[in-house]
């Protein structure tokens, strides 16, 4: 109520619910509050975490145990073709990497790797408390020289790596960011190429999915699984952000940005 620049933020995200995915007024105005809420479950599952020594949550292993299952059974299917598991944004950070900690252990390896776009240690030593994630790259980092290649590595190891691929192009910070034009919501738009890029040299497959919070429980949403070297995957993958976005823009943790998925032209 006191601050303005959170106000105008709950107003830039209710906007753009509104303006451009045409979402009904209920569900624009609690688009409002999603930032808040995204900080007050980071901090729940962090410090509830820290406080309680590895506690668990049910709802979060068993979206852990759907995913393993799938990877499992890509495995099966293809052996030698790698594996990315892409969280998208959406409710909190420190649930999807709960989430993909908990898959590295069912699936037995003794770490994830993970290209995030989180900084570290918001609230504390993460890697004290969740020493299950190998965090390759992460917002901010000055360490981005060669990340395709520690992210080849881990592939070639560990055979599952985890990437976020519906990251939006305006984060952009130091580095430009290849880009690949799609079509989203009938107009021209940008998604993120690096998934492609690496997924075709691999061969990887793509398993995305979304999370949702809802009557105190955490629920998924698992998208098909998306051959990386087919020449459909960026327009498939950005028909899976469109869905994401229509079905629970107010728990999008990039929501309110103006650009969205229309920065960047060229790169």
């Amino acid at each position: 109520m006191f601050d303005a620049e959170c106000r105008e933020n709950g107003i830039s995200r209710a906007e753009i619910a509104s303006d451009i995915l045409a979402l009904p007024r209920t569900r624009s105005l609690r688009a409002r509050s999603g930032m808040h809420i995204e900080k007050l479950i980071d901090q729940r599952i962090y410090f509830g975490r820290d406080i309680r020594k590895r506690e668990a949550f049910s709802d979060l292993e068993e979206i852990a145990q759907t995913l393993a299952s799938a990877v499992r059974k890509l495995k099966q299917e293809a052996p030698e073709r790698p594996v990315f598991i892409s969280p998208f944004h959406y409710v909190s950070q420190y649930a999807d990497i709960y989430i993909v900690e908990r898959v590295a252990a069912l699936l037995g390896l003794k770490s994830m790797s993970v290209v995030s776009g989180v900084p570290r240690n918001q609230y504390g030593d993460d890697h004290a408390l969740i020493p299950g994630i190998n965090v390759l790259y992460t917002y901010g980092d000055t360490n981005r020289n060669g990340l395709g290649v520690r992210l080849a590595r881990a592939l070639k190891r560990d055979g599952v790596a985890v990437l976020f691929s519906d990251v939006p192009p305006f984060t952009m910070h130091r580095y430009p960011m290849e880009t690949v034009e799609v079509t989203m919501f009938g107009k021209s738009a940008r998604i993120h190429n690096g998934v492609f890029r690496m997924g075709e040299t691999f061969g990887a497959v793509l398993l995305p999915f979304y999370l949702r919070f809802a009557r105190g429980r955490f629920e998924a949403r698992l998208f098909g699984n998306l051959p990386l070297d087919a020449a459909d995957s960026p327009q498939r993958l950005a028909g899976y952000i469109e869905t994401a976005l229509l079905e629970n823009y107010e728990q999008w943790l990039p929501a309110g940005h103006p650009a969205m998925y229309a920065f960047a032209p060229t790169r």
